[in-house]
């Protein structure tokens, strides 16, 4: 096998993505053979370009006893490449249902991304070889066009951009340039254990596929580019379409997905369109058989049924025939239903010294009344009239809202207000005495509102 010249195969790869001068170039740095050789590189690169500032991070998992040896290793390394190492000591949080290599790989992913800018670079030494095993697990797991699109050499982070100089470079040659350069690298004992999926198909199934199809790392590449294409002709068609299903929740304000006319279209916009909202909401998308799921419930169950769906970390809502997303939160506790707000403490208020009252209840939720000299306003309380705050108040509780003409059941004005039956729970009503005066955000009840110009109270 020739060496190939990866010096200049890096070097050409970095030209080509005219980097804004100033900009951080940031190595992923095990010390394996493949980030050796990416290091080399790119300390070659350094010398001709200054106008970069360059770091080499070194993950500390503590998952091996030879990190403590492997860190130092890299930090004489970078010594000898005249590059600044940085050591990240991370604690993966492990379980009888966690992955190793996945939670691995999240908690090193947060640890780099910290040290990276809008214009920064995370530089990655996958090769050709690791978009092969990528693309296997893609088929094993029953992934469609996004997974088969396996990895790029190019995208977006939540800050900066991930690039894969080697992502078009084998296995093979990585290993014969390391060797013909003398390059001193680590070997992780992890990488012998085939009960990771990923080094049971580098031990045993993709040497002897390539000893039958020799090119079969590279057309698979290319397949995956190919995917990549497909997959962004969709995400591109999905954007143009998805806008006209989404609305803005009246109640809470978030971003919610009209259902009106899904049963109409075909399932597979269905699923698009579906995966196209998660996604943007940030999101980890369903498998295949969880997003049929849940568009049969949406679709399918009765109108006053309770739709709620939990997959990972998001919690799936219908209300008013619309689509809530939230992260799964524990639920919270009411510490007390009935808060007595001090006259003491309002008086400044009360007496015009300032503009603004806030108080942090026990439950950690902010209330905060203003004056205000237009719009709704709630009189001001009296010196004998006690000020609470009270949660939670029974449905059949007749009010009396200020752009009502008649009293209705505070059941129906919460469904007519467009509030989820999730948050009811978590809406105030200001009290004085035993008359219920405000609804936070919703309403002033109609016999305390500030009947001419005079100033009043509004939630801030």
């Amino acid at each position: 096998m020739s060496v190939p010249d990866l010096c200049a195969h890096i070097s050409g790869f970095l030209d080509s993505l005219k980097m804004k001068a100033g900009c951080k170039l940031v190595l992923a740095y095990s010390g394996g053979v493949d980030s050796e050789v990416l290091a080399f590189g790119l300390a070659e690169y350094a010398r001709q370009h200054s106008e970069f500032s360059y770091q080499l991070i070194y993950v500390h998992h503590g998952l091996s006893p030879n990190a403590d040896a492997w860190a130092q290793h890299c930090v004489v390394r970078g010594g000898i490449y005249g590059l600044p190492v940085t050591i990240e000591s991370v604690t993966p949080m492990l379980g009888s249902r966690v992955s190793v290599e996945a939670e691995a790989r999240r908690v090193r992913y947060l640890a780099i991304e910290q040290h990276l800018g809008a214009d920064d670079y995370l530089l990655t030494a996958h090769h050709e070889d690791d978009q092969l095993e990528t693309l296997l697990l893609a088929l094993k797991r029953g992934q469609g066009p996004k997974g088969l699109a396996a990895m790029g050499q190019i995208q977006p982070l939540a800050t900066g951009t991930q690039i894969r100089p080697l992502l078009d470079v084998s296995r093979g040659e990585i290993e014969a340039f390391a060797h013909g350069h003398g390059l001193v690298h680590i070997e992780d004992e992890s990488n012998r254990d085939d009960k990771f999926d990923r080094n049971f198909l580098r031990l045993e199934i993709i040497p002897r596929l390539k000893a039958r199809w020799p090119s079969i790392a590279t057309t698979a590449s290319r397949s995956a580019f190919l995917c990549a294409e497909q997959q962004a002709l969709v995400d591109t068609t999905v954007s143009e379409h998805l806008p006209q299903w989404l609305t803005k929740a009246t109640f809470t304000q978030q971003t919610v997905f009209n259902l009106e006319g899904l049963a109409a279209q075909t399932p597979c916009w269905q699923s698009l369109l579906l995966r196209g909202f998660i996604e943007s909401q940030g999101f980890v998308l369903p498998s295949l058989v969880q997003l049929n799921q849940i568009i049969y419930q949406l679709l399918n169950a009765k109108e006053d049924a309770k739709v709620q769906i939990r997959i990972g970390d998001c919690e799936l809502r219908r209300f008013a025939n619309q689509l809530y997303l939230s992260s799964v939160m524990p639920p919270k506790k009411l510490v007390n239903a009935h808060i007595v707000i001090p006259h003491d403490s309002l008086n400044p208020l009360i007496l015009g010294e300032s503009d603004l009252f806030s108080i942090v209840l026990p439950q950690g939720e902010l209330v905060q009344l203003r004056l205000s000299f237009s719009g709704p306003r709630l009189r001001l309380p009296r010196a004998d009239e006690v000020v609470s705050v009270r949660y939670q108040l029974p449905g059949q509780l007749r009010c009396h809202p200020h752009y009502r003409s008649k009293r209705r059941e505070l059941k129906k004005l919460l469904q007519e207000s467009a509030v989820p039956p999730w948050l009811r729970g978590q809406i105030g009503f200001l009290f004085y005495g035993e008359q219920l005066v405000m609804a936070q955000g919703l309403w002033i009840e109609k016999a305390f509102c500030v009947a001419d110009d005079g100033v009043g109270i509004a939630f801030g």
